[in-house]
């Protein structure tokens, strides 16, 4: 099947997520009690609704996108370059809206596309299409699956292609970098530390960077999958 899709038809991303409020206190209050219902199937007996809402970020319903890492290769002189472009900002509609352009440009540029994300059906795919409906952004079309079958979407997931059909099987995306041979995306930050950097720290283009990896990470590790050799030679910030 890998065999059959040229990974110049790719169009490879990562999300990161925080809580939409910086604390659970800054929530507004419906929410708040929203909040204390889902995460009584997260938290311990002992822990409050408060005590796990770092948790909350991984939810569309209380989080928000801060970055979007978007890329896809090309050759070049015989080489594969990789072209990513990292969509950060604080206004998350706004970021939205423009990586729904740019995906329709690359799906309108191909005569057949796919998204590539690890662990995407379960995560990125779902976690923007609902964000953007939130936001009021029109889903770009390869977005757009509602009512679709599985086998009818474009989607990708490098994380289920390593599952060979174990549906109890998880492994991290740091975890298939290191059994392949590839160059750790977690060498600064990891997922768990984005909402401090982002709302202690202020420093969005560190999870900017962050993201970036991962979704180089991504590619590497799709071209791994499909047994290809000829690695990425080169990156390209577009």
């Amino acid at each position: 099947m890998l065999d059959a899709i040229l990974p110049e038809n790719i169009l490879f991303l990562d999300i990161e997520t925080v809580p939409a409020a910086p604390t659970f206190a800054d929530m507004p209050e419906d929410l708040r009690e929203l909040w204390e219902h889902k995460s009584s199937f997260l938290r311990k007996p002992e822990q409050t609704a408060e005590e796990v809402y770092e948790r909350a970020g991984i939810y569309a319903e209380f989080g928000k996108i801060i970055c979007i890492s978007a890329g896809y290769i090309i050759k070049k002189n015989g080489a594969r370059i990789f072209r990513v472009k990292t969509f950060a900002s604080d206004d998350e509609s706004q970021l939205l809206a423009d990586f729904a352009e740019a995906t329709t440009q690359f799906y309108k540029a191909k005569r057949s596309a796919f998204l590539c994300a690890h662990n995407g059906k379960e995560f990125d795919f779902p976690y923007i299409a609902r964000r953007m409906l939130i936001n009021g952004v029109k889903l770009p079309r390869a977005l757009n699956v509602q009512g679709q079958k599985p086998w009818e979407t474009t989607f990708l997931d490098t994380m289920e292609l390593w599952k060979f059909g174990d549906y109890k099987h998880f492994t991290s995306l740091n975890l298939m970098a290191l059994i392949f041979g590839i160059p750790t995306p977690k060498d600064d930050i990891d997922g768990s530390q984005v909402a401090d950097v982002y709302y202690r720290e202020k420093n969005l283009q560190r999870i900017a960077d962050y993201c970036e990896k991962d979704v180089l990470t991504v590619a590497r590790i799709f071209l791994k999958l499909r047994s290809d050799d000829n690695e990425i030679a080169e990156v390209e910030r577009v």
